[in-house]
């Protein structure tokens, strides 16, 4: 892209808690992604533009990322998006694998090193698909291409440390009660004043999304506890 961005130095691992608690409660509204079908034929293509010569920790499904990227059009090469723009310029937070971004972007940035940068080439089928988006401007049946620059990779909040600092009983599920009390000590250490009614909202919402079976209780797998970790 034209223009020089100054790089930004790497965020420190210790976010601050208003970030981490607005992600975790993201994560616990967010229903679990659904893998698309009819997509295995095409693929994301990548290249690394530049890999670090320390690549550690790299990045799998469930980490917390911190990142630049912008977004062009492969038909005629028009930026659609720029998180540089977005935020007052500040990267991008968002939780790997999850669906919180386009399926292609999920698949782009897994296994991917802080300060690494990637170009990637999404098709379609793991974009907008044939119904596009015309609030950012991306036609129907658009490939996309995706300059990337990772700064950060953190323990998401759907790992198994996370649950097991909400499960103060040890007993693999997440009663209301615990939950209900996170939420407390989560804001009462974010400090801000908030109506009482949000807590019960938030409370309400999280068994409503999360809690599958109706039971009143919040599994491990309801909860969504990656593959790669293990109660």
């Amino acid at each position: 892209p034209a223009g020089t961005v100054p790089r930004r130095r790497p965020p420190r691992s210790d976010m601050g808690r208003a970030v981490t608690l607005l992600l975790l409660l993201l994560a616990l509204l967010a229903a679990p992604a659904r893998a698309e079908g009819g997509a295995a034929a095409e693929e994301v293509k990548i290249e690394v533009l530049h890999l670090p010569e320390a690549c550690s920790p790299k990045s799998k499904k469930g980490d917390l990322l911190n990142a630049h990227y912008d977004g062009f059009l492969a038909s005629d090469g028009s930026k659609f998006y720029c998180s540089r723009t977005q935020n007052e310029g500040h990267p991008k937070w968002f939780v790997l694998g999850v669906g919180q971004v386009i399926k292609g972007l999920d698949i782009a940035m897994m296994s991917m090193c802080p300060g690494e940068k990637r170009k990637v080439i999404i098709p379609p089928s793991l974009a907008y698909g044939q119904q596009g988006y015309a609030q950012g401007k991306i036609p129907p049946n658009a490939t996309l291409i995706f300059e990337i620059e990772l700064y950060a990779v953190n323990k998401g909040p759907r790992s198994v440390e996370a649950f097991n600092q909400i499960d103060k009983d040890s007993d693999k599920k997440l009663s209301e009660l615990e939950i209900s009390q996170y939420l407390k000590e989560e804001f009462a250490r974010d400090g801000k004043k908030r109506h009482p009614s949000v807590h019960d909202e938030i409370l309400a919402d999280i068994f409503k999304k999360n809690d599958h079976d109706g039971d009143g209780f919040i599994s491990a797998k309801e909860y969504n506890v990656y593959q790669h970790d293990e109660l």
